[in-house]
């Protein structure tokens, strides 16, 4: 159930590529339902203005209505808050009762204009369209942040402080602790640790994406921090960029949900097979890409990250062509047992977490067999030699070594049939 709110319309604000400050692109508006868009006719008259997203709101005047099912386009949609925002923004309405109200869900408007302006991609809500001001959060520290996160997930109200420097990281998507970091020049998403974590989501996350960047695999930086005795691994964000003069540019972003056309509702007929013609079609270098995304599949297989669903794949889009970007929440699954499935197709219908599977879908990659033995065997040396050191630098125990290893990493069904 949706609790009523009086939003009836939103600006989009947009950073241009290689733009420090935005500019209204157009108007979110309710119809019925559904969240219509407008762009506006001073930004269509812009030499520079570039869509949204070319496939969801082609840079035309008059109405757009949401494409097929959606509510909502989904190139905006990309930049609401996920299940960990959304949890944040419930927790400062309701206090204790958020948790007790799972089933019930502000407006989208509600979302996307009280989150954080320091969202995701290069976008931002506001009330206006002709003042721009940002929702900014305080300056807090680990320890509080991690305070706060804790707080959140048993319901409990935050103080004036800690809400508002966890709300800045509302806007940024997942279901887990989190918030954004900024250094001197750089940003970072900050994950913490859950206090229903069974064991150390945190350093496996961080573990899997070292080993992935080792593997040669184009992937966001981390790094792991300690605050309140706890792990956080810091994301180094890469839909930024600081200019010379110290401001900052942001980069536009789709989902490959957005790129593949689907409702949230659909997530579970999303197929690599599908994003692999769109690659050869629209992205930049698309031999390159292809590579790079059989790539990562392979590697998610070898290291247990079965919640590869299609908001954990994004690309930068300038306004002509698309790019994928590095790749992020690379997280080992919780496994007791062999068999397992990708969150997205592979082949067909098929998603088992399978190196052999890769080995068939060969082709719709534009690789031959060898080609992929030769990357699944690159990757499987390259995590086999690494393995000791990077578990030292996350500093894992004994313990938490012995589960992961033939669980989530390197778990025996993958290599069945290969």
């Amino acid at each position: 159930m949706t609790i009523s709110n009086p939003y009836s319309e939103a600006y989009v604000w947009l950073w241009l590529p290689g733009a420090t400050e935005p500019v209204v692109a157009g108007k979110l508006e309710a119809h019925g339902n559904k969240l219509r868009f407008n762009y506006g006719k001073r930004y269509l008259e812009r030499a520079d203005a570039i869509s949204i997203y070319h496939a969801e709101l082609p840079l035309q005047p008059g109405y757009i209505d949401p494409i097929k099912n959606l509510e909502l386009a989904n190139c905006i949609r990309d930049a609401a808050p996920d299940a960990w925002g959304r949890r944040v923004m419930m927790n400062t309405k309701f206090g204790r009762q958020s948790s007790s109200l799972d089933s019930l869900q502000l407006d989208e408007l509600t979302y996307l204009l009280k989150s954080g302006s320091d969202r995701i991609g290069a976008l931002d809500f506001q009330h206006s369209p002709t003042m721009y001001e940002p929702r900014c959060s305080v300056n807090v520290s680990l320890d509080e942040l991690l305070e706060s996160a804790e707080r959140v997930e048993k319901g409990i109200p935050l103080t004036p402080e800690l809400d508002q420097a966890l709300h800045h990281g509302s806007s940024i998507g997942g279901a887990r602790p989190k918030a954004l970091i900024e250094s001197d020049d750089k940003k970072f998403v900050a994950k913490f640790s859950s206090g229903s974590d069974i064991y150390s989501v945190v350093k496996a996350e961080f573990i899997a994406m070292r080993l992935a960047q080792l593997a040669g695999l184009n992937v966001a930086a981390v790094s792991l921090a300690q605050s309140s005795h706890k792990d956080v691994l810091l994301i180094e964000r890469f839909d930024r960029n600081r200019t010379a003069d110290d401001q900052w540019q942001r980069k536009m972003m789709v989902s490959a949900l957005t790129i593949l056309e689907l409702h949230e509702h659909e997530a579970r007929y999303a197929s690599y097979e599908a994003l692999s013609h769109i690659i050869r079609q629209q992205f930049t270098d698309a031999n390159a890409t292809l590579k790079e995304l059989f790539s990562r599949i392979v590697f998610n297989i070898f290291v247990g990250n079965t919640d590869d669903h299609a908001r954990n794949h994004a690309a930068f889009w300038d306004g002509k062509q698309l790019q994928l970007t590095p790749a992020y929440d690379i997280c080992p699954q919780s496994r007791s047992g062999g068999i397992a499935s990708q969150a997205m197709l592979i082949d067909g219908e098929h998603r088992e977490s399978q190196l052999a599977l890769c080995v068939k879908a060969a082709p719709t990659f534009h690789m031959s067999t060898d080609d992929a033995l030769t990357i699944i065997q690159h990757q499987k040396e390259i995590i086999e030699k690494n393995w000791d050191a990077v578990c030292d630098e996350a500093q894992l125990t004994t313990v938490d070594k012995n589960v992961f290893w033939g669980r989530q990493f390197f778990n025996p069904y993958i290599f069945e049939g290969l």
